[in-house]
């Protein structure tokens, strides 16, 4: 195992199953994750984007053991989360943290904000308590708030306050690695630009690795190291920043990006319309699940699921067009 590999996901398949009548017999399954592999290196951010249903947030979730795994294997530093007994998760779960997508509903009304961002550093002993006070005023600073906000509760703070409140509380952890689940999506664009230039000075300053969810593609752009393009469940490419962003290959890809907005209103954009809805993940499409929207789709993606074709330089695609 590479040292310099924090997380590495090896054809994960995360299935909910689908129960009706009385007795909720399974019927059938929602294939939220269908296979997916990538690796994330120590110190670098993977982008993870897709249209909403699509299995981002399943991922981030089993990442860290909150969902169960239907099959595949999370290797942490080289070490298999589903392995692991309950006591030995425990003891790593502070090397693993999440941001959530909406501070408020993840902070509790009833606790001062000094009480919610060393909860968890006060279980797990991670500072003598002589040290706590002190720990969590350098923790809070570093977070860009100030030490009287401690007394405060999360209803007096502004939205982007709030998620400075959940960054401190990942971070007061000491965690190895973050999976930030649409962080900045419920912010206003000045606020989400602080944001995201914290989670950068602190990933420098502390040597922290990303797992970021995001649908505004201009963020990812702006704060990846590689990217990965989620599909119904599917992984259907994944390389570099800016291997994918100079020439993604895959159509659905394509079509994603020809949606970011350009700030010159001089360039004219060639829009990629997808046709029809995302079918469903309880009962997805043979073959290349992306043929029902593709412009590109030939008569082998209706019956043959593609195979992984490496373009070089680690891009991945998962696509008929290439590696005839």
């Amino acid at each position: 195992m590479n040292d310099d590999i924090v997380m590495e996901v090896k054809s994960l398949k995360k299935y909910f199953p689908i129960r009706a009548g009385m007795f909720g017999r399974v019927v059938g399954q929602v294939r939220a994750v269908d296979g997916v592999s990538f690796r994330i290196r120590r110190g670098t951010t993977m982008g993870l984007v897709g249209e909403s249903g699509c299995g981002k947030t399943t991922i981030g979730k089993t990442l860290l053991r909150l969902n169960d795994k239907t099959s595949g294997s999370v290797l942490f530093k080289g070490q298999e989360l589903f392995d692991l007994s309950h006591s030995e998760l425990r003891k790593i779960r502070p090397q693993l943290q999440i941001i959530f997508q909406d501070p408020y509903s993840s902070l509790s009304p009833r606790m001062p904000v000094g009480e919610i961002i060393g909860e968890a550093v006060r279980e797990h002993k991670l500072v003598p308590e002589s040290e706590f006070d002190d720990y969590i005023t350098k923790i809070m600073r570093a977070c860009g708030l100030q030490p009287y906000h401690k007394d405060r509760y999360p209803h007096e703070f502004s939205g982007g306050q709030r998620q400075r409140i959940c960054i401190a509380r990942a971070l007061a952890l000491n965690p190895d690695f973050i999976v930030c689940d649409e962080p900045v999506s419920a912010l206003d664009v000045s606020i989400q630009a602080q944001i995201i230039n914290l989670l950068e000075d602190l990933q420098k300053e502390f040597g922290l690795t990303y797992l970021f969810i995001s649908h505004d593609l201009s963020v990812v752009e702006h704060i990846s190291d590689t990217v990965g393009v989620m599909y119904l469940g599917d992984m259907v490419e994944y390389g570099a920043k800016k291997d994918i962003f100079a020439k993604p290959m895959h159509p659905y890809t394509q079509a994603l990006f020809s949606a970011i907005p350009t700030p010159d209103p001089t360039v004219k954009m060639n829009r990629i319309i997808l046709e029809g809805s995302i079918p469903s993940p309880a009962n997805p499409p043979s073959g290349c699940k992306f043929h029902t929207r593709c412009r590109e789709c030939m008569e082998i993606c209706k019956t043959e699921v593609p195979r992984q074709y490496e373009a070089g330089n680690d891009h991945f695609v998962v696509c008929h067009l290439y590696g005839k």
